[in-house]
């Protein structure tokens, strides 16, 4: 569905380039769920939009649905839905005519757009809001609206950029659980987010980017086993009482784990035994005043690679 070779993106003059991204290898398999993770600046949205031709390629070679975007554009963005990160829904319309004005700049007839209209309603749950004006919409509906109106034109493959970014956990779930059936029905999907339980529940493999280059991939469980270890180990200490901190206090356990990572609250130690980790803790004289042993997550992997630091 993708295939990307050396992919490049540069912005600016020739003597003072931005280089988003920086030669990147991707390929997208039918029917999968892909996802694009990393920090603010590292190339997604540059790369989603190279991917949804409407963005030129700056090196490299990229091939959507078997297809040049640089030669082929329209036939690429026929077979696209588009769920962009802000909703743009056309607020003078309501609901259900979203759909349908949306459905007819793709040239399907009126009658087809009608029924696709009703059958998209019903899928995403707003059949009773069909008359409804965009406004009313909850945070929650607007999205599911969006979504809705990307796949008017039945497409082959499905961008979505942060789908539930804002909105409650509820909405979230309701989101996953129509993107899921999506998958089930054949459609390939390619997420960007920032929730790495979202990447961790829809996405099948998924690609880590830093700084215009990828820097991990597959599948969350294999970048977990890779990159983590079974379970975290978190401390708490009261560090008043210590008379040291949480970093001073790192050394202390520094051979407890796979990893020791120091947090101003609390101490991550990397481990395959959380438990092991608690109980030599406190053989060593040490009390924290609280402990909790985890799973290691997708996030814990994103960390390590990307590192804490915020990026703008």
């Amino acid at each position: 569905m993708i295939s990307a070779r050396g992919l490049r993106k540069s912005f600016g003059p020739a003597n003072d380039q931005l280089e988003a991204v920086k030669g990147i290898d991707v390929e997208v398999r039918r029917g999968e769920a892909f996802g694009f993770l990393g920090p603010n600046g590292a190339g997604k949205s540059s790369t989603m939009r190279m991917i949804a031709a409407v963005s030129p390629i700056s090196g490299g070679e990229l091939r959507i649905l078997g297809m040049d975007p640089a030669v082929d554009g329209p036939a690429i963005r026929g077979r696209l839905g588009v769920c962009p990160q802000e909703d743009t829904l056309d607020t003078e319309l309501n609901v259900r005519d979203n759909l349908f004005i949306y459905g007819r700049y793709f040239g399907i007839p009126k009658a087809e757009v009608n029924a696709r209209a009703d059958e998209l309603l019903e899928f995403v749950q707003l059949t009773e809001k069909a008359k409804s004006k965009v406004e009313d919409l909850s945070g929650g509906m607007k999205r599911r609206l969006t979504i809705a109106r990307s796949l008017i034109n039945r497409p082959d493959l499905l961008l979505l950029d942060e789908p539930t970014t804002g909105l409650d956990p509820q909405a979230r779930h309701v989101l996953w659980d129509r993107l899921f059936r999506l998958k089930q029905q054949g459609v390939t999907l390619v997420i960007t987010t920032h929730y790495m339980d979202e990447a961790e529940q829809l996405c099948d493999r998924l690609v880590v980017m830093d700084k215009g280059l990828i820097v991990a991939e597959g599948s969350p469980l294999e970048l977990i086993k890779q990159h983590s270890t079974r379970e975290v180990a978190e401390l708490r200490f009261g560090v008043a009482e210590e008379g040291a901190t949480h970093e001073a206090l790192a050394e202390k356990v520094a051979d407890l784990g796979d990893r020791v990572e120091a947090l101003p609250d609390r101490l991550l130690v990397y481990t395959d035994d959380g438990d092991g980790v608690i109980a030599a803790v406190h053989e060593r004289g040490l009390q924290p005043v609280a402990t909790l042993v985890r799973r290691s997550t997708l996030e814990d992997v994103f960390l390590r690679l990307t590192g804490r630091t915020l990026v703008d």
